[in-house]
């Protein structure tokens, strides 16, 4: 990609000015790492707070007269039972092929107040083809709006909440459960902020013009304890916490069972079908799948990483890491991967073939670490 067709975020300019190490990620220049380094973002925002810088995702509306309408389309594209998503609240679901395949991960938020819209969140290697699927499925009445002119930053540690409710006494921030999501006006701008996040930790999404980002992002780098993070400590946090990445544990070669996200396919919605693939996705739900996303944990210090194959404790071939790193708040490395299903109980013996040599390592229960998510 050449250097005039790569994007910047709003927050560009700050991020150099910062000292980052930016490099093309997702068609944008996108901060990796500040001076600071990797493991220490890792670990301030596990104590304190992390600002991130997720502007390279992208935002839209679903819009019709009424929510029912705007539900039940999207229902045709995703597994979620998004009719019975509350005013407030947001699901995580997937926008998903056909087969059954998933095209993105995503974010769904039925805004408070606005019955007939749902604000999306996508990855950002994905923008392209959801708008495109999305808007080759659109029905009478309904239109998607893209939201390109609002930035995205992500506040995650345990000071978030606390920092948050200084630059706006009075909106109530930490009476807000996991997974809310309103209007609010933080530091003199109006945002649109859901208590979610993808670090593990506690923390907030806000979303809010491009043009204010800068400032507004400079007023929460002045609050006691928060920090800038890079996408390096956001991978490895997310890694800890056993949060699956779009191109790594998620792809149109993957269903939501294989990748252990079927709880996110609500009761009626099980009951119902009515998605693509849903007899592929309700078999593997009933007698499950062939293949499940696991945890993995090297017996040494070795990490392995993305493509090492794994075999069975006799040598056989039952899968493949698609994750892999060293756990700063683990103290080792830590992976994820796909194994065959009989292979998948946690404490499982298992071996990666690193450079040629078989490594030991075992099947781990996921997360790494423990999510802090305020459920309120």
């Amino acid at each position: 990609m050449s250097d005039d067709a790569i994007q910047k975020t709003p927050l560009h300019a700050l991020h150099v000015e910062l000292g980052a190490r930016m490099a093309p990620f997702a068609g944008y220049d996108m901060p990796i790492q500040y001076p600071a380094g990797v493991l220490a973002e890792h670990l301030h925002t596990r104590k304190a707070a992390g600002l991130f810088d997720v502007s390279h995702m992208g935002q839209a509306l679903i819009a019709a007269t009424d929510h029912r309408t705007a539900a039940a389309f999207l229902e045709t594209l995703c597994p979620a039972d998004i009719l019975g998503l509350a005013p407030g609240r947001q699901r995580y679901t997937q926008l998903l092929a056909d087969d059954g395949g998933i095209v993105d991960d995503i974010m769904v938020t039925r805004p408070p107040g606005a019955d007939g819209a749902l604000r999306l969140v996508v990855n950002a290697s994905r923008k392209a083809v959801d708008h495109a699927l999305i808007a080759g499925r659109l029905p009478s009445g309904v239109r998607l709006a893209r939201l390109d002119d609002q930035a995205l930053i992500a506040l995650q540690g345990p000071l978030a909440a606390a920092t948050l409710s200084r630059l706006a006494p009075g909106e109530g921030f930490e009476a807000m459960a996991f997974m809310s999501a309103r209007p609010a006006r933080v530091a003199e701008v109006e945002t649109f902020v859901s208590r979610s996040g993808y670090t593990g930790e506690d923390g907030w999404e806000i979303s809010l013009p491009a043009g204010r980002a800068d400032a507004f992002a400079r007023a929460l780098l002045a609050q006691p304890g928060v920090a800038p993070i890079g996408l390096g400590a956001r991978d490895s946090l997310r890694l800890e916490a056993g949060l699956c990445l779009y191109g790594h544990e998620l792809d149109e070669t993957v269903d939501p069972v294989e990748a252990a996200i079927g709880w996110s396919i609500q009761k009626r919605r099980r009951l119902e079908g009515g998605f693509p693939g849903a007899e592929r996705i309700l078999r593997a739900l009933a007698e499950g799948p062939a293949r499940i996303r696991v945890g993995l944990r090297p017996d040494g210090r070795a990490p392995a990483r993305e493509g090492t194959e794994i075999v069975s404790a006799d040598g056989a071939a039952i899968g493949v890491v698609t994750s892999g790193g060293f756990g700063p708040s683990v103290g080792a490395p830590i992976a994820m991967g796909f194994v065959a299903r009989a292979h998948a109980a946690p404490g499982t013996p298992v071996g990666l073939i690193v450079r040629g040599k078989t490594l030991p390592a075992r099947v781990a229960a996921l997360p790494f670490h423990p999510h802090a998510y305020h459920r309120g």
